[in-house]
């Protein structure tokens, strides 16, 4: 063989091989996210740069909008608002969309960065959106904190999202995670802002690892005073997952109260005919219910706390029952010798102490400044059009969502009182270490 033919077929391998890492580095960097479940669906362009489409006909089609249903089993097209009758796909076609249009592609209300993939499951319709790791965050922190927080809370937000992606990828066939609060929220570009997309920028690459591994960097809203540890909520107690003290009293839910009605029980527990009491069996360390009896006219239901918070749609399980006396409304603010929760509560009603701040923040701080509001300070006021007769429970609780790992207001208390992402990170995920993903 010629020396030149020779050379030549090395540099076409190399070319190869290089050709063959970047696409397999851009796959690598690529996250698969389910954003609709729908019996039909419509996509179209922003303007007027054209979708392409592919999985009908020979070749990718230029178009403007595109409507699918599923009907009997295939699937229906309407293209550019024309009917094509003769193209009706079988149930297990697969329809792929992009576009070049850094304006994104709408589906429905929203628009995606990406690509989306379209096709049929037991659920109806499946559209799935692929996109690149970092322009999900910016999406993702801005679907999960308000814009106008602290940048070191939003970057600590991109830092756990980033980490709870890359744990989660892969362990699905058709999607790595869902768009809503069953994983991470994601709402397409329209949750991008230039906080959002700063915040994931400064931490880029930045992951949770603990003994060299991503964690499962779960996070919520607000703990109510002390996040749970995961084995009390889950199978798994893991090292970086314990009971820590939150600083979230300043949360719109760190305290609530829910009054149920006659009707409201007994639509939530239809097996009992009526509710006459909520008793609690057991509860975590930090008093989450763990366990709870539900006591109907003839009988009782034992359930869960979490399959308890889910029937009566509270906002967490750190909740205690009030039995109501028929016509009578407890005093405001609420008070009660045999009062429960402030057994559960009792030494958590502290200010974060000087030198607790001053560690946290890295530097110096002013005594005179304001701290954490004391827990137990605040009653929620019963509402305005309460009609007593109607109500029989009252419900008093503490937080919102599950409790374990990043407590998202408490990442906003710290960040008000100067700590750094890193700080709120370490408090919140103990024993962990801050590292560039490879």
């Amino acid at each position: 063989m010629p020396m030149r033919l020779f050379v030549l077929g090395i540099y076409l391998a190399l070319i190869s091989n290089l050709a063959a890492l970047e696409a397999s580095a851009a796959e690598k960097d690529l996250i698969r996210v389910l954003v609709a479940q729908s019996s039909q669906l419509r996509v179209r362009a922003d303007g007027k740069k054209p979708l392409y489409v592919s999985g009908f006909g020979f070749r990718e089609q230029k178009i403007s909008a595109l409507s699918i249903k599923k009907n009997s089993g295939k699937l229906e097209l309407l293209i550019d608002g024309i009917p094509k009758k003769n193209i009706t796909l079988a149930k297990d076609a697969v329809i792929f969309i992009r576009s070049r249009d850094p304006r994104g592609i709408w589906l429905g209300p929203r628009r995606y960065r990406g690509s989306l993939k379209v096709f049929s499951s037991m659920q109806g319709l499946q559209v799935v959106n692929s996109l690149s790791l970092e322009n999900y965050l910016k999406s993702v922190v801005g679907g999960e904190m308000p814009k106008t927080w602290p940048i070191q809370a939003l970057m600590a937000q991109a830092v756990a999202a980033r980490t709870y992606a890359l744990k989660h990828k892969g362990k699905n066939d058709d999607y790595d995670l869902k768009a809503s609060i069953a994983n991470q929220e994601y709402l397409g570009i329209e949750s991008e802002t230039t906080s959002t997309k700063k915040a994931v920028e400064r931490t880029r690459s930045l992951v949770l690892l603990y003994k060299g591994k991503l964690i499962d960097a779960v996070f919520h809203s607000s703990s109510g005073g002390r996040t749970e540890a995961s084995g009390d909520v889950w199978k798994h107690q893991f090292p970086y997952l314990r009971s820590v003290l939150d600083f979230d009293q300043h949360s719109p839910n760190f305290r609530w109260n829910v009054w149920l009605a006659p009707k409201d029980l007994a639509l939530a527990f239809k097996e009992l005919e009526g509710v006459h009491d909520i008793e609690v069996m057991s509860t975590s360390r930090t008093g989450r219910i763990s366990k709870a009896k539900v006591l109907g006219s003839k009988s009782h239901l034992v359930l869960t706390g979490i399959k308890l918070r889910k029937r009566l749609g509270l906002k967490s399980t750190l909740v205690r029952f009030v039995k109501l006396k028929a016509g009578e409304l407890p005093p405001y603010p609420f008070k009660d010798k045999n009062d429960s929760t402030k057994k559960v509560f009792q030494g958590f009603s502290k200010f974060m102490s000087y030198q607790d701040r001053k560690s946290l923040r890295g530097v110096p701080l002013n005594k005179n400044e304001i701290g954490l509001i004391p827990l137990l300070s605040v009653e929620p006021p019963p509402p305005v059009n309460l009609e007593l007769k109607n109500f029989h429970l009252l419900a008093r609780g503490f937080g919102s969502g599950h409790g374990v790992g990043l407590s998202q207001w408490g990442a906003h208390g710290l960040a008000l009182q100067g700590a750094s992402f890193r700080k709120i990170l370490s408090h919140y995920y103990p024993g962990v270490k801050i590292r560039s993903y490879k």
